[in-house]
């Protein structure tokens, strides 16, 4: 709920009436809906289209399939900005990680099988969803099936066929949020592809590209993109198996315009190039470790970086990629940053200024998402959102969420406030 609120800077030269800022005094749990504080407020995650609905983390491939995990209307510093006390530093002090900027393919395999949907099988007497009538919803999660553990779709396909021919039920295990649940589902022939089929959709993996934001040199992990990675039909953050990160290649840049985010476009190898893993799909971003040091082509050495109540309203640099593979630093403005006690994955307004970006981007653009922002030389945080009515601007998480999630520095309580 709201129980404060306080007003913040307008973004410059902006001609809607829409940056009343609220601080919300509880912190809500990941999935919380928030309530949009203006109509014309909407915002995308960049992790780069994979629907409508997309981070800027993400940009398109031949498999699209990620989207970001947040609602489309302005959130506002979603949860954590729990007072304006300022932030201990001495976790950070020591602290040095080099920035990334680099673009990144990202990988993900579920854990189990995901259900993104139902579908009429025609039987014999009649058109039915086995898998609707066993009670199963889209974003449940298959386990098991007969006991045993599921983790792809291949293992699926010889359970239904077994147990089609010998007539007897498949025993689900499923899990839905944070509950388990147990169901039975019989499969049925399919008269028209005589095959045995249980009327569900599903999807074992998911890719596409985003942004490096830091990697520590000494542990080789790095962090990610800056928000959670959901899947583009269900909308539910996706519960990792495993995964992987690999070079990636910028081909082009679809420029954004008001009321359409832009994206990038970029071509990578799943099975090549990999240089990394992925351990957690966070609300901060995606994590793990490298499996070699990358070298920097602009920073020859780590970066200090600063805590939520050192970053200052005003100039700053964003690292990313705009064509090919080279990481180019341009020109951007704090409007706003709000110093947080605890978590929240918006802590700061950004606008882009740089007019060579502006030209050749419009702004914030899908499949920036994870873009270091580098200010004072210190690495003060990560760009997540653009606003889709601006998309000159957006918002940026604070660099202490991601490294406590990369598990570089201590984790802070996540608890309610008093």
């Amino acid at each position: 709920m709201w129980v404060g609120r306080r007003r913040v800077a307008r973004l410059k030269n902006h001609q809607s009436n829409f940056w009343l800022f609220g601080i919300l005094l509880i912190v809500f749990t990941i999935f919380t809906s928030i309530v949009p504080s203006q109509k014309n407020a909407e915002e995308q995650n960049t992790i780069a289209a994979f629907t409508q609905q997309a981070p800027i983390g993400l940009s398109k491939t031949e498999k699209n399939s990620l989207t970001s995990g947040f609602p489309n209307q302005s959130e506002l510093f979603q949860t954590a900005a729990l007072s304006t006390k300022q932030v201990s530093n001495s976790a950070l002090e020591n602290i040095q990680v080099y920035p990334g900027g680099q673009s990144i393919g990202v990988k993900l395999q579920t854990r189990g099988v995901l259900v993104v949907g139902h579908h009429l099988v025609k039987g014999s007497d009649s058109n039915a969803s086995p898998g609707e009538d066993a009670k199963i919803n889209v974003g449940d999660v298959i386990l098991k099936i007969n006991g045993e553990p599921v983790k792809e779709m291949n293992d699926i396909k010889s359970y239904v066929e077994n147990a089609g021919k010998s007539k007897k039920s498949l025993e689900i295990t499923l899990k839905r949020g944070k509950d388990t649940i147990d169901t039975s589902l019989q499969p049925v022939l399919d008269k028209q592809d005589n095959e045995y089929k249980i009327g569900l959709y599903i999807r074992d993996s998911a890719a596409g590209i985003g942004t490096m934001s830091f990697y520590d040199p000494n542990s080789k992990k790095y962090g990610a993109l800056g928000h959670i990675i959901s899947d583009m039909d269900t909308k539910k953050p996706i519960e990792i198996d495993n995964g992987t990160i690999v070079n990636s290649s910028v081909t082009s840049i679809e420029k954004g315009n008001n009321g359409i985010p832009g994206e990038k476009q970029a071509k990578f190898s799943a099975e090549h190039d990999r240089i990394g893993t992925i351990t957690k799909n966070s609300p901060y971003g995606i994590f793990g470790v490298l499996d070699e040091l990358i070298k920097h082509e602009k920073y020859n050495k780590p970066l200090p970086v600063a805590s939520s109540n050192e970053v200052k309203e005003g100039p700053a640099k964003i690292l990313t990629v705009v064509k090919d593979e080279k990481i180019e630093e341009f020109d951007i403005e704090i409007v706003s940053s709000v110093p947080q006690k605890f978590p929240a994955t918006k802590g700061m307004v950004i606008q882009i200024t740089d007019p060579k970006l502006l030209k050749s981007t419009g702004g914030i653009v899908q499949g920036m998402s994870g873009s270091p922002i580098i200010q004072d030389d210190k690495i003060i945080g990560a760009v997540t959102h653009v606003f889709v009515n601006d998309p000159t601007s957006g918002y940026g998480v604070h660099i202490e969420w991601m490294l406590q999630d990369a598990g570089i520095i201590e984790q802070k309580s996540r608890g309610k406030a008093a």
